[in-house]
C-alpha cells in the first residue's frame, strides 16, 4: 500500500519528470539515454576506455601526460548529453532534488575507493560565488554520499581564499597556472585531515586543474592518500 504522501506526491523521473516506480530514479528513456560509465576506465580520472585486454591500471592519454597528485579517479557519468544537463541544472538551477540520485551513482562508481574510515572532502569554492549560488554543488554531493556510506565528511578542510578566474575560456596549461596554489588547508581544520585517506569530491572532472591544486592542499595538510570522485568527467568528442 502506497503512503499518503507518495500519493500526494508520485516519484518522477529525475531528468523529465514522467511519474515511475522507484524514489530518487529514471524512467526508461532517461537511463538509456544517461551516458554511465561502466567497464574499464582510466584509473586516475575514470574516463571510460576501450582496450583488448583486462588491466587493472589503465591508464587514458591525458593522464599519461599530465601530472595527477592523487592516487585513483573515478566517475559516475561522462559529461555530454543527459548528464550534461542534469550537472548544469544542480549547478546553476537550484535543483538539490537531483543530489540524491547524483549521489547514489557516484557511490556506485567509487565504492572501491571509499573506504571505510576515509573522508569525504568537497571542493571548496570562493565564498563570493557561494554567496550568489547560495550553495556549494560539491558540498551537497559530499553530504549525500556520506549519509549513504556513513563516512565523515569535511566541508570546510580547505579554503579558496582568492577568486580565479573562470576556467572555462582557458587553455589546459592555463587553467593549471590559473589554480596553481588557489586551494589551500583551512588554517585550522585543515588538520583534520593528516593521516587519513582523503576523498575529494566534485561535480566534473575536466582538465584536472581543480583536483589538482585540491589534492597537493590535503597531502601539504598530511593526508596519507588522496583520490577523487566525481559525477560527470568530460571526455574529448562527447
Amino acid at each position: 500500500m502506497q503512503s499518503p504522501l507518495a500519493v500526494l506526491y508520485p516519484a518522477q523521473c529525475v531528468v523529465c519528470a514522467t511519474p515511475i516506480s522507484d524514489d530518487h530514479g529514471l524512467c526508461g528513456k532517461c537511463w538509456a539515454e544517461m551516458p554511465f560509465i561502466n567497464g574499464q576506465a582510466c584509473e586516475k580520472c575514470g574516463a571510460p576506455m576501450i582496450a583488448e585486454d583486462e588491466e587493472d591500471h589503465l591508464l587514458c592519454d591525458e593522464c599519461m601526460t599530465t601530472r595527477r597528485p592523487w592516487r585513483a579517479g573515478r566517475a559516475a557519468l561522462v559529461y555530454s548529453g543527459a548528464a550534461r544537463g542534469m550537472v548544469l541544472r544542480i549547478k546553476l538551477s537550484d535543483r538539490l532534488d537531483l543530489v540524491p540520485p547524483a549521489a547514489q551513482w557516484m557511490v556506485r562508481a567509487g565504492r572501491d575507493i571509499l573506504h571505510p574510515g576515509a573522508v569525504l572532502v568537497p571542493i571548496p569554492a570562493h565564498w563570493t560565488r557561494v554567496v550568489m549560488r547560495r550553495y556549494n554543488q560539491a558540498s551537497e554531493l559530499a553530504r549525500a554520499i556520506a549519509r549513504l556510506t556513513g563516512l565523515q565528511v569535511e566541508p570546510t578542510a580547505l579554503v579558496r581564499p582568492r577568486r580565479t578566474a573562470r576556467q572555462e575560456p582557458l587553455g589546459q596549461t592555463a587553467r593549471f597556472e590559473n589554480l596553481k596554489g588557489a586551494i589551500q588547508p583551512h588554517p585550522r581544520r585543515g588538520a583534520q585531515l593528516a593521516g587519513r585517506r582523503v576523498v575529494l569530491v566534485d561535480d566534473v572532472l575536466t582538465s584536472g586543474a581543480t583536483m589538482a591544486s585540491a589534492a597537493e592542499a590535503c597531502l601539504a595538510a598530511g593526508a596519507a592518500d588522496v583520490s577523487i570522485l566525481t559525477l560527470a568527467r568530460t571526455v574529448k568528442g562527447a
